[in-house]
């Protein structure tokens, strides 16, 4: 699992996958997360919003898996 790190304490999700370089643009985001394709710990999230914090785990369904630190 890779992981990836963020400088401040929480970061939107949509913002996430941006930096984490699963999509180019919030509306790639937007419609993964939409789509039911993101878990954040295990738990399907449909919240572009979503407020995710270090240690959190992120799966794009078939895409990629990271921690985040």
């Amino acid at each position: 699992m890779r992981e990836v790190a963020i400088k401040t304490d929480i970061i939107k999700l949509d913002q996430l996958l941006k930096f984490a370089g699963i999509t180019q643009t919030g509306g790639e985001s937007k419609h993964l997360i939409r789509e039911g394709l993101v878990t954040v710990n295990g738990e399907a999230v449909k919240e572009r919003g979503r407020k995710i914090k270090k240690g959190d785990i992120v799966e794009i369904k078939g895409i990629d898996q990271f921690i985040v630190v």
